[in-house]
């Protein structure tokens, strides 16, 4: 077996290869601490097992090879393999969650604690399949605090009932300058129902649709004039039935300055502080007066409504308003046409 399970520790980034002589090879399962799978593949003549999978750095792994020899018999043999320490490693943050069900709208999401130098090594380390199938492409960005950020999306909305599947093979990668990815990840998630709403800043209302269908128009107050609410299309990041929203928060102070206390059935769509909300201190402007410092504000009533029919990565877009939400502002991706998209791939 390569690495020598009796030798010096092995190095980051190597592969394992387990060799019968004699008896043909069965199954190879190598497993460690913090580890979703670690794939490999048999040669034709079943022979020798390669790992597909790259060791990562400081870590230790159990081996287990199952062989049958000429007189029929199972051989099980066991083993472990020791890396060395790396002289440094990098994680991935990812959205979304494990066993999650997302709106239509939500991207594959990765942002990365350390500066990726090689960031073609590491996309080829990166893979989404789906049920039915839908073509994708990866895209780097720098996240709002300047990280290193990739994200995957189709290139039009996934179809509700989607199953999606990200794998980051990133053990054992060097994404620069000796620099080691720790994980090796396997994250499944569903698509649910397609919640779409679409708010015109010139009518002033916000039109939602389930699996195209219209379920209501809500009469809305979007951004007035100097704070204009982002045109294009937002994603929804969270939700809270309560918030407090202090305009300093979002760097808004003198006569402008706000301190609304707490702001009830509050819909996150960027980081930057745009919500769907309750806005009743506006009762009278919905559907005639834009008057927000950017949020789109409604009723208690139809805010709480609107509250219990979305969830993350529902799609949010706002028509006839001023600038265009950027791509990393949140999930800003569907604002970037599919070529320029494509583009971004480190390996386009």
């Amino acid at each position: 077996m390569k690495p020598d399970s009796g030798g010096a520790p092995a190095s980051p980034g190597s592969k394992v290869t387990v060799h019968s002589s004699n008896d043909k090879l069965l199954d190879v399962r190598v497993s460690a601490a913090d580890t979703d799978e670690f794939t490999g593949s048999l040669s034709t003549d079943q022979h020798t097992w390669t790992s597909s999978t790259l060791l990562a750095p400081g870590a230790k792994y159990t081996v287990v090879a199952h062989a049958r020899g000429a007189d029929g018999k199972t051989v099980t043999q066991r083993s472990t393999i020791t890396t060395a320490q790396a002289r440094d490693t990098f994680v991935g943050e990812y959205t979304p969650e494990k066993g999650s069900t997302v709106g239509v709208g939500m991207p594959v999401s990765i942002t990365f604690n350390k500066a990726i130098r090689n960031k073609a090594a590491l996309e080829r380390r990166l893979s989404v399949t789906t049920s039915p199938n839908v073509a994708g492409a990866w895209s780097w960005m720098k996240d709002r605090n300047g990280k290193d950020r990739i994200d995957y999306r189709p290139k039009e909305f996934w179809k509700s009932g989607t199953e999606v599947t990200l794998r980051m093979s990133l053990s054992g990668v060097d994404a620069g300058g000796g620099m080691y990815g720790t994980q090796q990840r396997v994250v499944r998630f569903h698509i649910g129902k397609a919640v779409i709403s679409t708010v015109d800043t010139k009518s002033k209302t916000m039109t939602v649709k389930e699996n195209g269908k219209r379920l209501r128009t809500l009469p809305v107050s979007s951004g007035k004039p100097g704070f204009e609410t982002w045109n294009g299309t937002m994603v929804v990041l969270g939700k809270v039935p309560s918030i407090r929203m202090d305009s300093r928060s979002v760097g808004i102070f003198g006569p402008e300055a706000y301190d609304l206390g707490s702001v009830k059935w509050a819909v996150q769509l960027t980081p930057s502080g745009t919500y769907a909300h309750a806005a009743p201190w506006n009762e009278g402007k919905f559907g005639r007066v834009n008057g927000s410092h950017g949020c789109i504000g409604m009723s208690t009533s139809n805010a709480k409504w609107f509250f219990g029919h979305v969830q993350p990565g529902d799609p949010v877009t706002v028509i006839h308003s001023k600038d265009t939400v950027a791509e990393n502002n949140g999930f800003g991706d569907w604002n970037v046409d599919w070529h320029t998209w494509q583009a971004g791939s480190a390996l386009s």
